[in-house]
């Protein structure tokens, strides 16, 4: 193990010592505003920093090269690949920013390129008659069905993010225009948006609220082996809800961010508005929700079906 005074982000005329470089972490990790890219964006600074004391060599072009490679030997998304390349870049220009690099070393550290994504990636989504079959999963005999399905229907029916879900409080879903909703719930990016709550949605929700004795607070709790409801659940414990119900109907590898788009998809095919549909999810622009729900591609009903051969 090296020392605590070994460099850690060298340059050619400047070498931060390790807590230097931790401070230039703490500044870019504290610069982003979404916890999923600071989680990201800490693996790879983790990732990349660690390959430097591996190596005990000067973080240079070559050595993020490198790291690079192994990015694509381990057969990471290339999505997943440049947010961490991203995070490189953000490093680089901190350390710059903070005077530990000067501009031409950050210049020719950030002279590499991020990876070509060909096409567009779909992403998972259940049909409208597996949504059906996933919400049946859980057991409404004990209070962890009860649970389940109140999260399921809420991810499903309300196209949350399971940060958004985490932090939803049984108080926040109010009666607006004689229907349930969740006003001013804040999203992505700072943005802010009204979500509909259907009525079997509430009524997922009040069956598990009533039966753990929920006023108020956390609607997303643990539950005990003994049937005591606990402490808030986490995004994890929320995705691993997710994806092992998902493999009671034979689907694997299908986290809580594939109900949102199943939702935006089951509410374009029973012809929903595009524009409504951006509401619900809380997106910047048509354009987004268009790319996320394949609105240009109908794969139900695909244009090369009906060609007459």
């Amino acid at each position: 193990m090296l020392e605590p005074s070994t460099p850690m982000l060298p340059t050619l005329r400047t070498i931060p010592e390790e807590d230097a470089v931790a401070r230039i972490v703490l500044t870019v990790l504290q610069g982003v505003t979404s916890p999923h890219t600071q989680r990201s964006y800490a693996l790879a600074l983790g990732e990349l920093l660690h390959l430097v004391r591996e190596r005990c060599q000067p973080l240079s072009r070559e050595l993020i090269l490198t790291y690079r490679a192994s990015m694509i030997e381990r057969k990471l998304a290339a999505s997943t690949i440049n947010v961490r390349l991203s995070a490189v870049r953000k490093l680089i220009e901190e350390a710059r920013r903070m005077g530990a690099l000067g501009m031409q070393d950050a210049a020719e550290l950030a002279d590499f390129s991020n990876i070509r994504q060909q096409g567009q990636r779909m992403g998972n989504w259940l049909t409208h008659e597996q949504s059906r079959e996933l919400l049946r999963v859980p057991d409404l005999a004990t209070l962890k069905g009860k649970r389940d399905s109140a999260i399921l229907a809420l991810l499903l029916g309300c196209a949350l993010r399971r940060a958004e879900l985490a932090t939803l409080r049984l108080e926040q879903i109010q009666i607006r225009d004689n229907r349930w909703v969740i006003p001013d719930m804040p999203g992505k990016g700072g943005r802010i948006r009204t979500v509909a709550v259907p009525r079997w949605v509430k009524e997922a929700v009040d069956v598990w609220t009533l039966a753990a004795g929920i006023l108020s607070g956390s609607i997303a709790r643990s539950v005990t082996k003994g049937g005591m409801v606990g402490a808030n659940l986490s995004t994890w414990s929320i995705w691993n809800i997710v994806q092992s119900s998902a493999r009671e109907i034979g689907i694997e590898q299908f986290g809580a961010h594939d109900l949102r788009r199943t939702c935006a998809k089951l509410c374009r095919r029973a012809g929903g508005e595009l524009e409504q549909i951006r509401f619900l999810l809380g997106h910047a622009s048509i354009a987004t929700t268009e790319r996320y729900i394949g609105a240009e591609q109908d794969l139900a009903i695909a244009v090369n079906d009906n060609l007459g051969l």
